[in-house]
């Protein structure tokens, strides 16, 4: 089978979020739809092991954010590569709470669907929650809506593991495997001469260094080569290490 095919299947990229016990949580999803108009009715699917899972399955509720198209992957990092058991993923981004108490960001964000869950549906690896919805209203009117394809094509993100559209390696046409440096290329980087500092990308998360710019949050000024980041430097999107990048051209 030529599992490509799945990248002709068209989705949009929201924050699926919801409450438990006076905490939030979130990530993104890119399985969101409507089932029914009248009542509303609209499903979600998501890892069983997700926090935002367990969430749900306690709260009863969710709210879903649907994202703008001009967004970076420095927003998206801790929705899609990072875990509310670790990070508080609302501390620093604009929210308000819905009617069910369900969070809904408002930052980045074009409109917004809450729901009351009727339906749970165990999948395999993922539950689907089908949803009655309560609220729903626009955030923003001129923006276009975030979509997997833009995501994919022009922001040079990748699916997280848990995601619903991830695919294994091998399942993959070369072209886009997310593989390892082979000794080759790392020799002929590290032979590279200052002015032809070369871009890394990171295969978890698709972040891209630029030696021009560096990354100086992390005290890695402009003009420092991939090369002379110190070992323990780590994706600012992700987390990963070093060994996780290849070059990019």
């Amino acid at each position: 089978m030529n599992y490509e095919a799945f990248f002709k299947l068209t989705y949009g990229l929201y924050l699926l979020t919801s409450k438990s016990d006076g905490r939030l949580n979130g990530h993104i999803s890119n399985t969101v739809f409507q089932i029914t108009a009248e009542p509303a009715r609209m499903a979600v699917a998501t890892h069983a092991d997700n926090l935002t899972t367990e969430f749900i399955r306690k709260s009863r509720v969710f709210a879903v954010s649907a994202l703008q198209q001009e967004v970076t992957l420095e927003f998206l990092g801790n929705w899609g590569f990072k875990s509310g058991r670790d990070i508080n993923k609302f501390e620093k981004i604009g929210h308000k709470i819905g009617k069910t108490g369900a969070p809904i960001v408002t930052e980045k964000c074009i409109a917004y669907y809450e729901c009351e869950v009727e339906q749970e549906i165990q999948i395999g690896t993922h539950v689907l929650f089908v949803g009655r919805v309560v609220d729903l209203d626009m955030l923003a009117g001129e923006e276009l809506p975030l979509t997997y394809a833009y995501y994919r094509d022009v922001i040079k993100g990748v699916s997280p593991e848990k995601s619903p559209t991830y695919l294994r390696e091998e399942k993959l046409a070369p072209e886009t495997l997310r593989e390892k440096p082979s000794e080759q290329d790392e020799r002929h980087a590290k032979a590279a001469p200052a002015k032809e500092m070369k871009k890394y990308r990171c295969t978890i998360c698709g972040h891209i260094y630029d030696p021009a710019e560096g990354d100086p949050p992390a005290g890695i000024p402009p003009g420092t080569a991939f090369e002379d980041i110190p070992d323990d430097w780590t994706c600012p999107i992700c987390g990963v290490t070093k060994e996780d990048f290849i070059p990019y051209d």
